[in-house]
């Protein structure tokens, strides 16, 4: 009798552990659907938060969560190839990390919850009517950053600097409204604008020799262009002595002198609690879009050396990291 006993006992054990994941799976199943107008680190560090949060959250991927990435490799068109693919997969929500990519999702979907990431400027690039809660299909985090902060930081570094050059892609929304707005804010604070177009990666470093000697200083924002190929720009300032300041942190340690920008593993993370909010029944529309507090102060002592700088005390002990 306790033999038997024991292998009822068993059985319903065993029939217990079958049924268990079982309807976990059927209940709990979600999917996220990634894409990214291109790979660099910034946007890299995006990706992994929001993937950390999940699994924080208790979405395991291969478990309870289909997860899937794609970049466009800074391609629009193929942007707008992979926003089609995701809308037809019907994901729970579409994260998609740069402006271009978040376009090409609004483009192809009204009803797909889609969280942006790392886009500068969602009103102007049209993916949301205002900073409220716009009752659509969008939400997101911005890496809007307070230009004057960056101003002043230039003017911190480079106190007789008269001329700021900036390499950029006119196509790109968030770049577009960077420059719109340093044009009516630099001549407030003594300094004047001249612009280098890069429509493509390849560019990069050829617009940043059109500006050796024609600016005191380069700086660059969060374009996807000149991010990807930073290490263009970093040629054309250590062989020129023309200082590099930047808007990306990651930029720093690839060879800019500076930079007070967003910290993008920390806007990845802030992007998947959105993420998780929506997985668990929130609507995108319900949820204002929202920008980042937590910005970081990094240097790079060699760079400035190598491109004619010397940073003072002050500054240096002012950074959260300070690269040698």
């Amino acid at each position: 009798m306790l033999l038997a006993k024991n292998k009822w006992l068993s059985l319903g054990a065993l029939a217990l552990a079958i049924a268990a994941p079982l309807h976990g799976f059927a209940t709990e199943q979600k999917s996220v659907a990634v894409t990214a107008i291109v790979e660099h680190p910034a946007l890299d560090a995006v990706r992994d938060g929001v993937r950390a949060v999940l699994a924080e959250a208790g979405y395991e991927e291969g478990r309870n969560l289909k997860w899937q990435y794609q970049s466009a490799q800074g391609n629009t068109g193929t942007a707008a190839q992979i926003a089609r693919k995701y809308i037809g997969d019907r994901p729970d929500a579409i994260v998609a990390i740069g402006t271009p990519s978040a376009q090409a999702v609004v483009a192809a979907s009204k009803s797909v919850p889609l969280v942006f990431s790392a886009v500068t400027d969602p009103v102007g690039a049209q993916l949301t009517p205002s900073w409220e809660a716009s009752g659509t299909n969008v939400t997101g985090a911005s890496d809007k950053l307070e230009l004057e902060r960056q101003i002043d930081l230039i003017k911190r570094i480079l106190p007789e600097a008269k001329r700021v050059g900036i390499v950029y892609n006119p196509g790109e929304a968030n770049s577009a409204v960077v420059v719109k707005e340093l044009k009516e804010l630099l001549p407030r604070h003594g300094l004047t604008l001249v612009e280098a177009a890069a429509p493509r990666s390849v560019d990069v470093g050829s617009a940043a020799r059109s500006l050796v000697g024609k600016v005191d200083v380069i700086y660059s924002n969060t374009d996807n262009n000149v991010v990807s190929a930073y290490e263009a720009l970093v040629k054309v300032g250590n062989d020129t002595r023309t200082p590099l300041i930047a808007s990306d942190t990651g930029s720093v340690e690839r060879g800019a002198i500076a930079a007070l920008g967003v910290d993008y593993l920390d806007l990845g993370k802030q992007t998947g609690r959105i993420v998780v909010r929506i997985l668990e029944g929130e609507q995108p529309g319900s949820i204002a879009p929202q920008t980042s507090e937590n910005l970081e102060l990094f240097l790079n002592a060699g760079a400035a050396r190598k491109q004619g700088v010397t940073l003072s005390s002050e500054l240096l002990e002012s950074a959260t990291k300070v690269i040698e």
